[in-house]
């Protein structure tokens, strides 16, 4: 309300209002004369609190702010997404049972020489299946930095599905986060010198310093360019040099040590064995139908794992650009749990396909299946900034694509990973489960 406030004497911050003075019991009212506003008059701006009681307990005091009018559309995005799951698990499964097995019995009751050599499908390549494929060191590197990816975003939900980060605790999210990349450094060294063995690779210190230092390397510099943007626009947003030093020191005083020591155990432990030999001389792939391209078939593996998170995937991005809170792990959680499935049963069935068209070069592609769901997680993103922000300045602009192009080049990492072991152990299993003469 309008009041024309009073005092005595020269002003000053111990100036009490003789309108408004707590100490006399003298409160504002209705019937005060309305402040009048001319050019060269003071005004005095005053407010009031006042304290109530709320029966709301401590533990239950965000729920006001935290409350999800949505959940429908969620709940909408989860049916959708195991739609699909059980749509894929049917081919899985119908592949698994029917025709595996009975390539499986056909390929076991063949008993003389001619026909063994009419045979035909993916039995053709076993000689081929395992061989090391082209740049082995980079996709361990990839595979190693995938498994640090995976334990460090699945740790995480499993303690925001508990209740341990609390929005009250700003940042506490991205500080957990940071500190379980560090620690899953363990698990990052072990997985690739594991799979490096495998190749046959004997310079498993190269590999453990390309594991340790490749991806942190270009997560690091691009922030470190955006951070730089931000300095230059003097604001407050950017992360402080110190926090910087920390994040440097974290990274090479803790994770890359971790890296190596998992590494040395992964070195000690026996070579995993391929369930059969490898030929010395490769066999040569035949022609390729059109739907089997490489290029084809990896940009639509990527479709399905995409159209699992699409949904919810808006969510977080409205609640990172447009402010908000976004606290909903248990659906986060179980839109997770659909993409690790979405991703294995999709690279399967591709994979399958492939070696039944006798290409046995399956080690990047099934990496590269699903890993392509991180194209089309760029896309959207591109698509959400011209349809739903309004986002005028370039370096605005730049700091948008930069982040989006961080998050994608992860999610390319995650997914990737999870599509290559559910090929590994799939491969492993069908080729164990056949008479190799």
């Amino acid at each position: 309300c309008s009041v024309k406030h009073e005092y005595k004497g020269e002003w000053s911050e111990k100036t009490r209002l003789t309108t408004c003075d707590p100490q006399a019991k003298r409160a504002v009212t209705s019937s005060e004369s309305p402040q009048e506003v001319e050019e060269t008059r003071e005004i005095i701006f005053t407010y009031d609190v006042e304290f109530q009681e709320s029966d709301v307990k401590w533990a239950y005091r965000w729920d006001t702010y935290l409350l999800m009018a949505d959940d429908q559309i969620h709940w909408f995005s989860i049916v959708n997404s195991l739609m699909t799951v059980l749509f894929l698990s049917g081919m899985v499964a119908m592949i698994m049972l029917r025709t595996l097995y009975r390539d499986i019995s056909k390929y076991n009751q063949l008993e003389t020489q001619e026909e063994a050599q009419e045979e035909t499908g993916w039995k053709l390549v076993h000689g081929d299946v395992f061989r090391a494929p082209a740049n082995s060191d980079l996709l361990c590197v990839y595979v190693g930095t995938g498994v640090q990816f995976f334990g460090m975003i699945l740790v995480t939900m499993i303690f925001a599905l508990l209740g341990f980060l609390s929005p009250s605790n700003r940042g506490g999210l991205m500080t957990a986060m940071l500190l379980l990349w560090v620690f899953m450094g363990l698990f990052a060294g072990y997985s690739s010198v594991r799979l490096y063995k495998l190749f046959k690779g004997t310079e498993w210190k190269k590999i453990t310093l390309k594991t340790a230092f490749m991806f942190p390397a270009t997560i690091f510099s691009i922030f470190f360019v955006l951070n730089a943007l931000i300095w230059g626009q003097k604001s407050s947003g950017a992360v402080p040099f110190g926090t910087m030093i920390a994040l440097v020191l974290l990274w090479f005083g803790i994770s890359v040590p971790l890296v190596f020591i998992g590494s040395h155990i992964g070195i000690q432990k026996p070579t995993i064995q391929d369930p059969v030999k490898t030929s010395k001389i490769p066999r040569q792939i035949p022609e390729q139908a059109w739907y089997m391209n490489p290029t084809f078939s990896i940009l639509i593996g990527g479709i399905l794992p995409f159209g699992a998170v699409f949904f919810e995937l808006f969510f977080i991005l409205t609640s990172i650009w447009l402010h908000r809170f976004y606290y909903i792990f248990g659906f986060l959680f179980i839109v997770f749990v659909i993409l690790i499935v979405t991703c294995a049963e999709i690279t399967i069935v591709l994979c399958y396909f492939q070696l039944c068209s006798e290409d046995y070069r399956w080690w990047w592609r099934s990496y590269l299946t699903s890993g392509s769901s991180a194209l089309y997680l760029f896309l959207y993103a591109a698509f959400y900034f011209f349809t739903k922000l309004d986002i005028t300045k370039p370096v605005s602009g730049v700091l948008y694509f930069g982040y989006m192009l961080i998050v994608s080049y992860s999610f390319f990492v995650l997914t990737g990973t999870i599509g290559f072991y559910a090929c590994f152990r799939f491969t492993r299993l069908i080729y164990s489960s056949v008479k190799i003469e």
